[in-house]
């Protein structure tokens, strides 16, 4: 398959970009082929396998001169690439996908290859599986954050801005309440918002299986903060089948219960940084024109305030 060919027709990430970032979204898409083809000859790679597109990023498998097996990751320059890269070069590869190369013009990454094909959703035992997870999220979380990364502070202080606001768009009164309060945890948490390099988007589908060691994290989004931010995905994770097996709260309360103590945090101060998280992503969510709440957050909410 040709480089053009992967990326033609209606993929993921055309649409993606597309409908995220417009004409500027357009415009790099239809220039990636010339894109990949001009890294594939810079860094003297040689494709080996069916190119991958998700909703952010264009990966080709390749083999490195010296026959080293990676893959070429191509997407838009941008904050959080910019942050992707920071975060990668200070992991440098301990728990993480270890960066190879990079462009600084384009944002690629070359990284090594994983197997892409077996995440931790293939682990059918939850317990085995969050414990890996919470293993790699307690080896991450042990690095400061560089100064250059956005902090939680920040990104805290700006929600409990707009709260007020976002309030008025949610059409059912307990809802209103459930994130006022929400915004009360951030509120009571904001003076101290930690400073650890968190990956912001760790669940079981961005742990992948490795030849180094046997799973590592990938896609990182770095921000400086604390750690009790960062379990929502992982809490989340395989939400559907969660709902399936009838009792959401156990699973909940089982995950929360091994992270924390894999990670050694605090559970009342964890359990208030993930209602804020849960309140990130309602905002997001209200940004898009939903006037609910989503059911697994409350779900979530409810399970670790309502323990027993």
């Amino acid at each position: 398959m040709s480089t053009a060919r992967a990326v033609e027709g209606p993929t993921p990430l055309a649409a993606s970009y597309a409908r995220t970032f417009g004409t500027e979204g357009r415009a790099w898409i239809a220039a990636l082929p010339a894109l990949a083809a001009d890294l594939l000859e810079r860094w003297e790679l040689k494709r080996d396998g069916e190119a991958g597109a998700g909703e952010a990023s264009l990966v080709l498998p390749v083999l490195r001169e010296d026959g080293t097996r990676a893959v070429l990751k191509l997407q838009m320059p941008r904050q959080e690439t910019t942050a992707a890269l920071i975060g990668l070069r200070r992991w440098n590869g301990e728990g993480m996908v270890r960066l190879l190369d990079h462009d600084p013009e384009s944002s690629a990454m070359l990284l090594e290859r994983l197997d892409g094909a077996r995440t931790l959703t293939s682990i059918e035992d939850d317990d085995v599986a969050m414990t890996v997870l919470a293993r790699l999220q307690a080896r991450l979380v042990r690095v400061p954050a560089p100064r250059e990364l956005r902090t939680l502070g920040d990104i805290a202080t700006e929600m409990l801005q707009r709260v007020p606001h976002a309030v008025t768009a949610l059409a059912d009164p307990a809802d209103r309440q459930l994130l006022r309060g929400w915004a009360s945890a951030v509120a009571e948490l904001v003076s101290e918002p930690g400073d650890r390099m968190l990956h912001w988007d760790l669940h079981y589908d961005n742990v992948l299986a490795a030849e180094r060691e046997p799973w590592l994290a990938i896609d990182p989004e770095p921000l400086a903060g604390d750690p009790g931010f960062d379990l929502w995905p992982a809490l989340d994770s395989r939400w559907d089948d969660v709902v399936a097996k009838g009792d959401p709260s156990r699973v909940v309360r089982r995950r929360f219960d091994l992270l924390t103590e894999v990670l050694g945090l605090d559970r009342a101060r964890a359990t208030g940084w993930t209602l804020g998280r849960l309140l990130q992503n309602s905002l997001w969510d209200i940004d898009d024109g939903v006037t609910t709440l989503a059911p697994s957050s409350i779900a979530i909410a409810q399970s670790l305030l309502n323990r027993s």
